[in-house]
């Protein structure tokens, strides 16, 4: 074969392995996300610190029920030669009656905190499925990036001992042996950085989908799951995005606050019961007959009662703590316009790489064909005498750049569709219909918000 053909060869080889991806008994990417839904040590952390949460609702309900105290006192007296030991136990019941409604506020404000909760833990497990995804895309782009630039090395392999082999039959120049040996030189490095950034982007998918990458199947854009339009999108976001609707209760838990802080000044009323049973007994001078005895005594006691506390003036505190927690209520509603505001960039921004990317596609797949077509003939060319070494190097430079080209396009299509749906607070576990036993925060909190005793958490600990 000659160094013509092989180069011609080596060409249409490049382009038809570096387009080609990794197959077999491969990963998919609703594989891929389905092992970070269940793995994710952050998404994990994240529902953990959720079901933290669900425990303040039953720590807020215990202000309506009573606390129920034993109380043991025990003493001893001596005095000149009088011993008195004395002893008793009693039984304490308080319940607050009414509290200025502190206590209904601060379960309404600690139920508004766990819908906050549950809403941030939906979008982190969009972020983390985003996430997922774009670590998945990133090890197929980052290995066939590797492939090419492996397959350019051989290349310019083969331009090298070409261009020696026109040297030795007195058609080539020490020049063009010293351009195509640079140009070698230039593709190793090349190589070693693809190499190192796929090194790189496996890392990121090990840390994020809890598992080392293999073969990773190829993946499609969720097409059919968007918007039909940006106006859509940006409706659909405004509505379902968890980072609105989180900010939104939080809102809610800010003004039972404001409402809590305000029952400080209204009057507080308590009721109290207590049994108890008490013992004495002295050993010393009977003071009726002069001799040692022994005298012992017992009896039992009942109190109940009532306190009314009524506040006149607490230093300022309070009203400092009321004004603190409207201008905390103020805040949270603007936190709702900032999250708007973030929530329709982050559509704007992803539609716009959705259908920039889409465009590069095509215009990418256009360009191969037609770098290609011209490295093939300026190779031509070349052999005769019409072109050089380096216009050989500069159209397969070209070729080079439009197959990388097309690995981003491909790329950031795929990562942009998913970016849409996590923008619009669409990217979650059954839209996908990814295989697992989806998480459910309001389980836990069902089984904890009435709890008024027991240890143990729901699973057991």
């Amino acid at each position: 074969m000659s160094f013509v053909r092989k180069g011609i060869f080596a060409a249409v080889f490049l382009s038809a392995t570096a387009l080609s991806t990794y197959s077999g008994s491969a990963e998919t990417i609703l594989g891929a996300l389905s092992k970070a839904y269940q793995n994710n040590s952050t998404l994990n952390s994240g529902r953990a610190g959720v079901r933290v949460t669900d425990e303040s609702v039953a720590i807020a309900k215990s202000g309506y029920r009573p606390t129920v105290t034993g109380v043991g006192n025990f003493s001893y007296t001596s005095n000149n030669g009088t011993r008195i030991t004395a002893s008793s136990f009693a039984v304490q019941l308080n319940q607050t009656l009414f509290d200025g409604f502190q206590t209904y506020n601060n379960v309404q404000g600690a139920e508004s905190q766990v819908f906050a909760a549950n809403e941030n833990l939906r979008n982190s497990e969009m972020n983390t499925l985003f996430g997922a995804a774009q670590a998945y895309m990133d090890v197929i782009r980052d290995r066939q990036i590797a492939v090419l630039r492996e397959q350019n090395l051989k290349f310019l392999d083969e331009q090298v001992r070409a261009a020696r082999s026109r040297l030795e039959v007195g058609e080539g120049t020490r020049t063009d042996v010293a351009q195509v040996e640079a140009a070698l030189s230039n593709g190793q490095a090349q190589l070693a950085a693809a190499r190192a950034q796929v090194a790189v982007s496996e890392a990121t998918y090990r840390q994020i989908v809890g598992d080392q990458p293999g073969k990773l199947n190829a993946a499609s854009p969720l097409a059919k799951m968007l918007p039909k339009s940006l106006d859509q999108a940006y409706a659909v976001a405004s509505a379902r995005h968890p980072a609105i609707l989180a900010n939104q209760h939080l809102v809610d838990s800010a003004g039972f606050a404001v409402k809590s802080a305000e029952g400080q000044l209204l009057p507080q009323l308590s009721g109290s019961a207590s049994m108890s049973r008490n013992f004495q007994e002295s050993h010393g001078i009977n003071p009726n007959t002069g001799l040692p005895g022994v005298s012992n005594q017992s009896y039992n006691a009942a109190q109940i009662g009532a306190t009314l506390t009524v506040p006149i003036y607490q230093g300022g505190r309070v009203s400092a703590q009321v004004r603190q927690n409207k201008e905390s209520l103020g805040q949270a509603r603007i936190q709702v316009d900032v999250a708007r505001d973030q929530v329709r960039a982050a559509v704007a921004s992803a539609w716009s790489a959705y259908n920039s990317a889409r465009e590069g596609v095509v215009a990418n797949r256009t360009a191969i064909s037609a770098a290609q077509l011209a490295l093939n003939g300026v190779i031509e060319e070349r052999n005769v005498g019409q072109r050089t070494t380096l216009d050989v190097l500069t159209s397969q430079q070209d070729v080079i750049t439009a197959q990388i080209n097309l690995a981003n396009s491909q790329n950031q299509l795929v990562v942009a569709s998913y970016g849409i749906l996590q923008a619009t607070g669409q990217l979650y576990a059954s839209r996908l219909g990814l295989q697992v036993a989806e998480y459910k925060p309001e389980e836990h909190y069902k089984a904890v918000k009435d709890k008024w005793f027991g240890l143990r958490t729901p699973d057991g600990r």
